[in-house]
């Protein structure tokens, strides 16, 4: 926007749209502890700070994944660890030529007065945080907000989309203030048997609230990337949709309300299977319509679920495990480039990794 006066202004342009570049997209690798805890119970892993860091270290040492990957969101542990190797988590990033980002929410807390709605808090302190974040190296940040669909409680309210969008605007200028790129992530959720159509309706209602939200803060729009959803019948609906009529609906609603000038937008996968996530995204870049962003990935579950699987712990299966990691991460830039053709990776790819009200 001509009205931001940020001393940030070049070199925020210049990280989103690297973020946004063709065929590349991020890896959220932002588990809080407890979360990353949940990942290893399947596979008999203990959760201890040395097993977060081999884990991380073998994502982040994956020969090639620059190629496709060209940012990862981190924990801040993650941030300032080093690996066992010695060198720090973000010097092994940046290696591949991968910038380093950071999650700077702290979780969403009860909205008061409202039926079960949130909100995220993590604003008081964060100009100081995003100062210290960017001096240890991440260059763009993350911020989610949480907002459900319950049409017998009339959710998401006025009150939650108000309040999310005001949030989601007060962390994007406070990280361009700092130098940090926001990824602005209002997520709706999945969750509940809603129909596409009720979906869409509420997706564009919580956009184009955010999008004013960030214009009233100043926010500049080139230095910003958006994290949706991807608009979609809800997990328990009578009727799914299939992957072009979630293309057709995602990309008409973000037409309606998202500003040319946003460089990229970068879905989350809301649960969906690390197969599904990859032909969600190349029925959207290759259905009708104007898309004048790049719309690419953000995936956390549906890029590690197989990579677990093949890793359990153990350091003779790294190499199966990043393996696993560039077959999933190379589906997803064929997807960005709407190349895709499906069938990548084995039987973990096609399991669901859905989980009901899921937070972080």
């Amino acid at each position: 926007m001509a009205s931001f006066t940020g001393t940030y202004k070049d070199e925020l342009i210049a990280t989103a749209n690297a973020i946004a570049a063709p065929g590349k997209g991020i890896l959220a690798a932002d588990e809080s502890t407890g979360t990353i805890g949940k990942r290893f119970a399947p596979i008999n892993v203990e959760n201890t700070q040395p097993n977060r860091v081999r884990y991380r270290e073998l994502l982040f040492k994956t020969k090639g994944l620059g190629q496709y990957i060209s940012g990862a969101i981190t924990y801040e542990e993650t941030l300032f660890d080093t690996a066992t190797c010695g060198t720090p988590m973000v010097d092994l990033l940046k290696k591949e030529g991968i910038i380093p980002g950071i999650k700077v929410d702290k979780g969403v807390q009860p909205l008061f007065g409202t039926n079960g709605e949130t909100v995220t808090q993590g604003i008081d302190d964060l100009g100081k945080r995003c100062a210290k974040y960017y001096a240890q190296g991440a260059r763009f940040a993350k911020w989610r907000a949480v907002l459900k669909i319950d049409a017998a409680t009339h959710c998401p309210t006025p009150l939650s989309i108000d309040q999310n969008a005001e949030t989601l605007a007060r962390y994007a200028a406070i990280c361009q203030a700092n130098g940090l790129v926001p990824i602005v992530e209002p997520e709706v959720l999945m969750d509940g048997p809603h129909s596409a159509e009720d979906a869409e309706k509420v997706c564009e209602k919580v956009l184009a609230a955010v999008y004013k939200k960030l214009s009233d803060h100043h926010v500049l729009l080139e230095g910003t990337l958006l994290k949706p959803n991807m608009v979609r019948s809800g997990e328990s609906a009578a009727t799914k949709c299939d992957m072009t009529e979630v293309a057709v609906r995602t990309v008409r609603c973000l037409s309606r309300t998202v500003p040319p000038a946003v460089p990229g937008i970068t879905f989350l996968s809301g649960g969906m299977s690390e197969e599904d996530a990859s032909l969600a995204l190349q029925a959207m870049n290759v259905c009708p319509g104007k898309k004048p962003w790049s719309l690419t990935f953000s995936y956390g579950r549906a890029l590690q679920q197989s990579v677990l699987k093949a890793w359990k712990g153990s350091d003779a299966n790294i190499a199966a495990a990043q393996k696993e990691l560039m077959i999933r991460s190379k589906a997803n830039s064929e997807a960005n480039l709407g190349t895709y053709k499906g069938g990548a990776g084995g039987a973990a790819a096609t399991a669901s990794t859905f989980v009901a009200n899921y937070s972080y």
